[in-house]
């Protein structure tokens, strides 16, 4: 269908143009219905520019109707003085209102001394499609009018409002060429009346505040209140928030004097923002109607940029991700333990695991390829300042899919400045050349990158499960955070604060709270001991196609329910006691329906009770809970072999052995590869065995391939390797990777020989800062050479300094880490001053101190161990002999009280070797 474009002044090309660059071209591209029409009057006050009419339907204002049956339209007002507001109005009731709209910056004072001199108006309706959110497949039908005014000295500016089904939304738009700078954003929201209000207590940049209940008058007492904040209004409620922040603005949030209805937008810590050329700030948005509309309201999504990429490319899948940070922290510095993690997900048919913090470049291609062996994906967690430019993103991102990973989980943002905000974009564009999905954490508010860039599977802010359960928090956030977008809130832990939620409850959340990677977050121990939530776990989806809300009150109780094809999955939750939470089948299945329940058993919710019921469609179930207890239901059409829950899909049992594990080669010589390839439980044909080598190594055959292979049998394969004379020394990874067929399913696997190339033997003196070093790992950031830790990203350390001596040469470490250099044999002493850097105790703030046990092995024998040091304890000599030792280990261990300040410092450690 032909695009109609919106008619406009000459003198407003300029602004056409970027209307065009946003929206205009997606808009023909998706076959979008747009008219235009306007309309002048004289102005007020005696202005020379012409004015359209006043609606008269609308009293003194101008009337933005919403689609035919929505009941909303938006009412725009200038008054006397020249100041705009924004009535919302549903039904002919006014919900809330935007006041003082403006912006004063470079443009002049626009708040003010306004004049209207153009509206143009324009119908903008779309489908379009999401890989996450309530639902993949999306429709909208807006009416958007944007109005021209005049400021005193004739600077001109735009306000554009759009009317949906479900709220209604402003944003500025500001044209002509050069630096548009503003200072400040004026704005406020108000309700029409003062009622319940359900917001967070306080603004935290990473939104991670509390939630809780209160009034619109008394906001919990605070003056700065973050995003969403949804008002009631008698049967109808307002959900404020804003939408399209993607660099061009910083975000806002809202500031508030307790006693009053007013909440005003204010920019990230007050400072400018500023744009090159014609610029549109973030819509300013308001969720309006029911509770069932609001939960399911898309209008976020609706307002926010077309997609970048699309959103059924194969590479982009929601799913299920095993954890293990939030119940087992010391576990993602742990290979062996993170593999638990992997076969977790693999018996409950989850897509993913996910590497937190601490993960070692040394072994993640290792447990990528056991990952992918069990049918498991792998996402590994970065901090942002290590992909904060674009050198570091070159680098690391295109090592992270040369290794396989599938995704990344960003952290530590803490910040809503335009800077950073035009950071997500940035890592989004990036993050998608490699084909990386994202999950932002520590971060600002979904605002519809989700659906610019599809493969942001999810965001944090919110908090969630890393900051213990509150039962009213927990279903606060369904009607508030969740509405806005995906939600890691991190649930379904049942071994960890069951004091406060019962474990019915806990299982719920993995319906209840929306997120396009729903980590899991419980230890494989805690799991097990839950066996009659399995069978709900492995098949509750991460994408939607339909979200309804069945009941519920937020802070009190919620009863969601979410389609996946045929079958409804409903989590039902409540803060403290009450009736049973009720569960309605009407319009769920047609005829009778079989409801798979697990609910909790007994008063005290210490365990899962799973129970298969039929009932009539249109009979309303009830369920008892136990106290801050729940439900989790899968429904479906009856008969369905007595059970909606199908099972996991089994991924076959596979062994794949690769000899050596690990070894020692010389330049030039050769080593010998076995492989052994056993399929358990099931035959399987078209089994090839074939070797990874690295460039410049080569194998005396290639591939070896069995027709049929029976279960139980096992397929081997050996080569000759001979390793390249002149090629790079230290450690190398040499795959066996395997594909093969059960069934008409095409299966892969894969493991590896741990080579290490030796280099030449150390020979006289060396510092250990100046060797090749084996592996390393560190508790916190890398292990800096000739520098203290200092923080997460690499060369951010200080000189090293322990008890007020500063020394040239160095380690800096931090507990639990170490280091593994090569020696060759030919050294005969370690010699070192280790303890506690001085840096700890210089932080503003910071009254603790240090806590480590250094540590050293020679070719995995212990040769010597302080006592635990503390920066009480100034610098202590280290001498230790190492004769013959080809592998040194220095190894900074905890003291027994936490890692924190553990900045461990082995300074001046060098070695002493023969010729």
């Amino acid at each position: 269908m032909q695009l109609i474009p919106v008619s406009r002044p000459a003198h407003r090309a300029p602004w056409h143009h970027l209307m065009t660059a946003v929206s205009a071209v997606a808009l023909v591209a998706s076959g979008l219905v747009v008219g235009s029409s306007s309309a002048s009057a004289a102005p007020p006050g005696g202005a020379t520019a012409t004015e359209p009419a006043a609606d008269p339907a609308a009293g003194s204002g101008w009337r933005v109707p919403g689609p035919p049956g929505s009941g909303l339209d938006g009412v725009l007002h200038l008054d006397d003085a020249g100041q705009v507001s924004l009535d919302v109005v549903a039904d002919g009731a006014t919900v809330l209102s935007a006041t003082r709209l403006g912006l004063r910056g470079s443009d002049g004072d626009l708040t003010t001394g306004l004049a209207l001199v153009d509206r143009a108006d324009r119908r903008v309706a779309e489908s379009y499609r999401t890989a996450t959110g309530k639902t993949r497949q999306r429709s909208y039908d807006h009416r958007e009018s944007v109005f021209t005014f005049a400021g005193a000295d004739g600077e001109r500016f735009d306000i554009a409002v759009r009317v949906a089904r479900d709220g209604v939304a402003y944003r500025y738009l500001l044209d002509g060429p050069g630096e548009h700078r503003v200072d400040d954003e004026s704005g406020a929201w108000e309700p029409a009346a003062d009622g319940p209000a359900w917001m967070q207590q306080g603004y935290a940049v990473n939104y991670e505040a509390e939630w809780g209940t209160t009034t619109a008058a008394d906001g919990h007492g605070a003056a700065e209140v973050g995003y969403p904040v949804l008002f009631g209004q008698g049967d109808r409620y307002a959900l404020v928030t804003e939408s399209d922040v993607r660099g061009q603005w910083s975000g806002t949030h809202l500031a508030h004097e307790p006693g009053t209805l007013r909440y005003e937008v204010e920019l990230f810590e007050g400072a400018p923002v500023t744009a090159d050329g014609a610029v549109a700030s973030p819509w300013r948005v308001a969720v309006v109607g029911d509770l069932p509309g609001v939960v399911a309201s898309t209008l976020v999504d609706d307002l926010a940029a077309p997609a970048e990429l699309d959103p059924r490319a194969d590479w982009i899948r929601p799913g299920r991700s095993s954890w293990s940070w939030l119940t087992d922290p010391g576990s993602p510095r742990d290979e062996a333990r993170q593999r638990d993690f992997v076969d977790l997900a693999a018996r409950n048919g989850w897509e993913y695991v996910l590497l937190d913090e601490g993960w070692d470049a040394s072994w993640v291609p290792r447990t990528v390829r056991y990952a992918h062996t069990r049918g498991v994906d792998v996402i590994v967690w970065f901090h942002n300042r290590d992909l904060r430019t674009q050198e570091q993103r070159d680098e690391w991102l295109p090592r992270l899919a040369a290794w396989g990973v599938s995704g990344l989980k960003v952290d530590f943002m803490d910040s809503d400045s335009q800077e950073v905000h035009g950071w997500y974009e940035d890592v989004a564009r990036d993050t998608a050349r490699h084909r990386l999905m994202l999950n932002f954490h520590g971060s600002a508010l979904p605002t519809g990158l989700q659906r610019t860039w599809p493969h942001v599977m999810t965001y944090e802010s919110v908090r969630g499960m890393e900051n213990g359960v509150r039962p009213e928090r927990n279903v606060v956030v369904p009607f508030t955070r969740n509405v806005v977008g995906s939600m890691d809130f991190t649930p379904v832990v049942f071994s960890r604060d069951n004091e406060k939620t019962s474990r019915a409850q806990q299982a719920a959340m993995s319906v209840v709270y929306e997120s396009g990677w729903q980590h899991m977050s419980d230890r494989p121990e805690g799991y097990a001991d839950e066996p009659a939530a399995a069978p709900f776990l492995q098949e509750v989806p991460a994408s939607w196609d339909e979200v309804r809300l069945l009941g519920g009150t937020p802070g009190q109780d919620v009863v969601l329910a979410r389609r996946s094809g045929d079958r409804w999955f409903v989590g039902g939750m409540r803060a403290g006691s009450g009736e049973p939470l009720r569960l309605p089948l009407a319009g769920l299945v047609r005829g009778r329906a079989t409801v798979d329940l697990l609910t909790d058993d007994g008063a005290d919710g210490s365990a899962t009770v799973h129970s298969t019921v039929r009932a009539g469609a249109g009979e309303t179930l009830a369920v008892p809970t136990a106290d801050n207890g729940g439900f989790l239901a899968v429904v479906c059409a009856a008969p369905r072999g007595g059970t909606c829950l199908d099972g996991a899909e089994a991924w076959p049992e596979v062994a794949l052995d690769v000899e050596p594990a690990e070894a020692d080669v010389d330049p030039g010589g050769t080593v010998e590869v076995r492989a052994s390839f056993t399929v358990a439980d099931r035959d399987v044909t078209r089994v090839r065995l074939t070797p990874d080598l690295p460039e410049g190594w080569v194998a005396d055959h290639g591939a070896v391939t069995v027709p049929r292979l029976s279960a139980g049998r096992t397929a081997h394969a050996t080569w000759q390797v001979r390793v390249p004379g002149d090629g790079p020394t230290g450690t190398v990874e040499l795959p066996v990777e395997v594909g093969y067929r059960a069934g008409r399913t095409t299966y892969e696997a894969a493991s590896q020989a741990t080579l290490w190339v030796t280099p030449p033997p150390v020979t006289g003196d060396a510092y250990v800062s100046d060797l090749e070093w084996v592996d390393e790992s560190n508790g916190w950031g890398p292990v800096e050479r000739d520098r203290s830790v200092g923080e997460a990203a690499g060369g951010d350390g200080n000189p090293l300094r322990i008890a007020g001596v500063t020394y040239d040469k160095g380690l800096g470490m931090h507990a639990s880490g170490h280091v593994t250099a090569w020696l060759g044999g030919t050294c005969t002493a370690l010699s070192a001053v280790v303890g506690i850097d001085d840096e700890v105790l210089d932080k503003p703030g910071d009254t603790g101190v240090g806590s480590v046990r250094f540590e050293v092995y020679g070719d995995g024998v212990l040769l010597a161990s302080t006592p635990v040091l503390s920066n009480d304890d100034g610098g202590v000599p280290l001498e230790v002999d190492v004769t013959g030792v080809r592998r040194l280990r220095l190894v900074a261990d905890e003291g027994g009280d936490g890692k924190n300040f553990d900045h461990a410092d082995w300074a001046d450690a060098r070695v002493t070797c023969g010729p």
